[in-house]
């Protein structure tokens, strides 16, 4: 290692040994050998074998550098010198994601991604043979894709925080069969028979629907706070919602005809400063589902967000509007989203003629 002294013994006024050492023009004093994984720590030992256990700790130190050994920053996982292996930058890669504003949902499948690929590596590299494996466990499309999306996304991270770039991902994306949602036929009827079940699900739909807002988290965490003066409008800040974008949404007449505004701080289906669990909706519309004779098998709550797309856009004609009520980051978005619904594309008019 280039530009580094061997460290010198120091000791404080309260008895305290160190070793101090200068490293690429830094100056860098340890106490202990923690930032190197040593377990090495001489102000553990009695005061008289401070200092011949502060001299085994400068020989360890300078050892583990110049042979390339890693050199952690003071309380951070930053790297002062040295590499580390291809499952250490991986870990990294995940507290970095998980740090950062990602969904639970989201979040809890890339720890399950981790922990797939350290249990699938015989070592400390990253094998593309290995990860292959991995990967053709699923036989479902969809599951492959996403599960490799994940995986990709924490190797191209730790590539940032300092991996060795290559080529690790040989398996191709899988062509996925398109999945047509389906929308609501008769809405009103629908939503008739949810508020004769519960106040809070006729609510978290209407919303869906007619604010065309995400009802797992957009919504359930809606406070009185979000909503306007007047209840017209909700306004959601970027770390609100899934685009990452401050959103003002329009809130229809017969909504806010079922709103009865409470604490601005309190949430509008708990009551309080705290929202419900992020399964609480989903409890519920399952509850209501076995009960309804109305409800189709692949009939979700977002299929009221997907009916109200279909209605903005058949009524509008416009990509635009229908992109900014969506709050979709483009219209590819979308394109795309209208591909999975029941939104025809060709009408009589455009088919031969005899």
């Amino acid at each position: 290692m280039r530009n580094l002294s061997y460290p010198k013994v120091g000791q404080t006024k309260d008895l305290k040994v160190f070793i101090s050492f200068h490293l690429n023009n830094q100056k860098i004093r340890l106490y202990s050998g923690k930032r190197i994984n040593s377990s090495l720590n001489p102000n553990n030992h009695p005061i008289e074998h401070r200092l011949s256990m502060a001299n085994l700790l400068a020989a360890e130190v300078y050892s583990h550098i110049t042979k390339g050994g890693v050199l952690k920053s003071y309380r951070r996982e930053t790297i002062q010198s040295g590499r580390l292996s291809d499952l250490e930058y991986l870990k990294l890669a995940l507290d970095s994601k998980l740090n950062s504003n990602y969904s639970a949902k989201y979040k809890t499948t890339l720890r399950y991604t981790y922990r797939d690929i350290v249990d699938a590596s015989n070592g400390n590299t990253l094998c593309a043979d290995e990860l292959s494996a991995m990967l053709n466990r699923y036989t479902n499309a969809t599951s492959y894709n996403t599960f490799r999306r994940h995986v990709n996304a924490l190797i191209n991270e730790a590539v940032n925080l300092g991996m060795d770039e290559r080529d690790l991902l040989k398996n191709k994306s899988k062509k996925a069969k398109a999945k047509l949602h389906k929308p609501f036929r008769d809405i009103g009827l629908i939503l008739d028979e949810i508020k004769a079940f519960n106040s809070n699900l006729h609510l978290c739909c209407l919303l869906t629907y007619g604010c065309l807002l995400r009802p797992h988290r957009e919504i359930r965490e809606l406070c009185w706070g979000d909503f306007s003066n007047d209840l017209s409008q909700i306004h959601l800040s970027g770390h609100r919602n899934k685009s990452g974008r401050n959103r003002i949404v329009p809130v229809p007449k017969y909504i806010r005809e079922n709103l009865h505004a409470g604490d601005l701080n309190c949430n509008v289906f708990s009551g309080n400063q705290k929202a419900y669990n992020q399964d609480y909706f989903k409890c519920l519309w399952r509850r209501f589902k076995s009960q309804s004779k109305l409800i189709d098998t692949n009939q979700t709550l977002y299929s009221f967000r997907h009916s109200g797309a279909i209605e903005i856009y058949e009524r509008t004609g416009s990509l635009v509007k229908l992109q900014k009520v969506m709050g979709h980051s483009s219209l590819n978005v979308s394109l795309t989203y209208l591909r999975g619904l029941e939104v025809a594309e060709l009408t009589e008019d455009d088919m031969p003629k005899v």
